[in-house]
């Protein structure tokens, strides 16, 4: 286990010298889509390159995900090994979380880098290995399930989706978005580990309808066409699984908000780093051909995102412990 740090530096050295040999060779845009010929405006705002990365700086953003992730893997390794804390020192499980930030790097790399099917069904995948973590790291304590236990949930989810998504696209063919729901399951699981009683547990799930309001989703819009957000009824995932109070304190500030708060921060430059968003936004920022754009901006602030989660969860403490 301690030799997990220098393994992933390793992997992750490999991974981009095989990018630039392949890339080189064509072989990484062999099944290169059509739909953003190279000199247009991506998707993105940055103008399709014929270099290497298709678009340079949406593409090499990535790296501060996979610095992130090597970052806590060094800490975790410097920690003492016998803490109580499963994010100080290393076990299966922060090892996952420190694993999942690294391959957000790769994942959204390989979709702005190659301007491919299969590069963007990585990227989902990096995405969804990363979100699910932590709503399902607080499913494991509020239902005392064993390392074990989640490991077998977590990548049960993650190995269905990856085939859903490869076969039947980004809603996986039943109007899924994970990603999204994940980010309302984490909200909703993190408020009921911090105010966990029997009877706010079933009424947790209405937090969801919050968090969607905050991204866009407002409760009218929802219960107008239940056909197209019959997911709601997934909000009380962890009403039905958290049936025990949680064992250990967290301690919010400042890393959790700072965290939640650059996140909303990105999530709000992902939103207008579109050339065909009309907002005052994209006229001041999406200039194609600046090496300054708005998504690769994106993918450095939720890099940090992922970093002060880490240290949220680093400042678990047991209560019998108080």
């Amino acid at each position: 286990m301690n030799k997990v740090y220098p393994t992933a530096l390793v992997l992750s050295i490999l991974y981009l010298i095989a990018y630039v040999l392949l890339a080189n060779l064509g072989i990484l845009f062999h099944f290169e889509t059509a739909s953003e010929p190279i000199g247009s405006v991506s998707g993105w705002c940055e103008r399709v390159s014929k270099s290497i990365f298709r678009e340079p700086a949406n593409a090499l953003s990535n790296l501060a995900f996979m610095v992130s992730g090597l970052m806590m893997l060094r800490i975790l390794t410097k920690d003492r090994q016998d803490s109580k804390n499963t994010f100080i020192g290393l076990n299966r499980l922060s090892v996952l979380y420190a694993g999942a930030t690294i391959f957000l790097g790769p994942g959204s790399m390989l979709m702005h880098g190659t301007h491919t099917e299969w590069g963007g069904w990585a990227d989902n995948l990096s995405m969804i290995m990363y979100i699910v973590f932590p709503w399902l790291y607080n499913i494991k304590e509020m239902r005392r399930w064993d390392y074990k236990r989640f490991l077998q949930a977590y990548f049960l989810i993650v190995v269905v989706y990856a085939i859903a998504r490869w076969f039947f696209g980004g809603r996986l063919g039943i109007g899924l978005d994970l990603f999204g729901l994940s980010i309302g399951l984490w909200i909703i699981s993190e408020s009921l580990y911090r105010f966990w009683t029997p009877r706010f547990r079933w009424a947790s799930g209405f937090v969801g309808f919050i968090v969607a309001a905050v991204f866009g989703i407002t409760p009218v819009e929802i219960f107008t066409d239940l056909r197209e957000y019959w997911w709601i009824i997934l909000f009380w995932i962890p009403a039905i699984f958290s049936n025990q109070p949680p064992r250990i304190n967290r301690n919010y500030f400042p890393w959790f908000f700072l965290g939640m708060g650059s996140f909303l921060l990105a999530f709000a430059i992902w939103l207008q780093g579109q050339p065909n968003d009309p907002s005052w936004f994209t006229d001041i920022m999406c200039y194609p051909d600046s090496l300054l754009q708005p998504h690769a901006f994106w993918h450095l602030i939720t890099a940090f995102s992922t970093w002060s989660f880490f240290l949220f969860f680093r400042t678990e403490k047991s209560q019998e412990n108080n």
